[in-house]
């Protein structure tokens, strides 16, 4: 009797957390279309009534399982998806409901430029072994990690090398002058605004010392294309 009633008692406080963060999400909400530019009022309301109170990040999985390589490993496929889907806070701010709003409209939106279906040829991965560079980029971004968080900026170092290796490796080419061009124009082809601007919004939603995967990766094209430029003068 005394396990059944825990258990029974585990439960309620369980349902009671997600109504008290439902009830959160919904005043943060409130306040967000309350307080904002009465000719903006429309466009927040159509927003955040597309979002379930507390919000699910089915949506956002989805559009993360959709962009990465088809031959990934489920190992990497889940690491990658624990660090690109962002946890929503259990008491947002206005600012915070609308960020998870914008990255939900975003990842839901018809035909997103990551889309399986565009060209391979627009892809960094189609001519690759994706576990490879994957693990490659992982290890990159830790050694980057730490020139963020000293405010180095973008530059030569193990960690750019880290990066071209990973993508060298993967196809099975050499870290050479001419990769690095290669690498650099590749990368600049299949830079997509929506996915710089997902990054910028999840920066919003869960405010963190420790950089996002794209700011990671931002760093590191701006380090090879310096890299690049510095080899070319």
């Amino acid at each position: 009797m005394t396990g059944a009633l825990e258990d029974a008692l585990d439960g309620r406080l369980r349902e009671l957390g997600s109504e008290i963060a439902a009830l959160r999400w919904r005043e943060a909400a409130l306040q967000l279309v309350r307080d904002c530019p009465a000719e903006e009022r429309a466009d927040r309301l159509r927003l955040v009534g597309a979002v379930t109170a507390p919000p699910s990040t089915a949506a956002l999985a989805r559009f993360w399982r959709g962009a990465l390589p088809a031959r990934l490993s489920p190992r990497l496929r889940s690491a990658i998806l624990d660090h690109a889907v962002p946890r929503p806070p259990a008491d947002p701010t206005p600012a915070q409901v609308l960020a998870f709003a914008r990255l939900h409209a975003l990842a839901t939106a018809p035909c997103p430029a990551t889309d399986p279906r565009r060209p391979a040829r627009n892809r960094t991965d189609a001519d690759c072994r994706p576990d490879v560079l994957y693990d490659g980029l992982f290890d990159a971004y830790t050694l980057a990690v730490t020139d963020l968080r000293t405010g180095r900026g973008p530059g030569r170092g193990q960690a750019l090398d880290c990066f071209v290796t990973a993508h060298a490796t993967a196809r099975d080419l050499p870290d050479t002058p001419a990769f690095r061009r290669r690498l650099h124009a590749l990368l600049t082809r299949a830079a997509d605004p929506m996915i710089d601007r997902y990054w910028e919004l999840t920066g919003v939603l869960t405010p963190s010392p420790e950089p996002t995967l794209g700011a990671v990766h931002a760093w590191l094209r701006s380090a090879l294309r310096d890299d690049v430029a510095r080899a070319a003068g």
